[in-house]
């Protein structure tokens, strides 16, 4: 019988296909970078310093794409719908959120069926968080 050796693509997480924790920081820091000066976006953010936001975005995505569990450690379940509820997420909000998240992914130069996998769940996360119509 063949076995596939470990530590192959089929083993790894996503997370680790991608480049782990290096990545997920260097493409949730390029997002917030957008978000920081975007008008529409950033009094979402009620926190003076987006630190704390990028910290728990980082957290959130590794642990979604196979990474350590820390954010459900220390967050509990990520709850995103409930998360967002307070703020008004319409689909111009929505269209921002991707924007400047398309720049990250482009920027983070992943494979392209990696980028496509991660680009797929991006959009998908985005249109879940809609609230408001308009």
């Amino acid at each position: 019988m063949n076995e596939i050796p470990r530590g192959t693509l089929q083993e790894q997480t996503f997370y680790e296909q991608v480049g782990g924790e290096e990545t997920f920081r260097r493409l949730v820091h390029r997002f917030y970078q957008g978000v920081a000066d975007d008008p529409l976006l950033r009094p979402m953010y009620p926190e003076k310093d987006l630190g704390p936001a990028e910290e728990r975005l980082v957290l959130f995505l590794m642990q979604y794409w196979g990474g350590p569990r820390t954010y459900s450690d220390e967050r509990g379940h990520p709850r995103l719908r409930m998360r967002h509820a307070p703020f008004t997420v319409d689909r111009a909000a929505h269209d921002a959120w991707l924007r400047h998240m398309r720049d990250a992914v482009d920027e983070i130069g992943l494979a392209p069926e990696h980028e496509q996998q991660l680009w797929n769940y991006l959009t998908y996360a985005a249109a879940s968080m809609v609230n408001t119509e308009g």
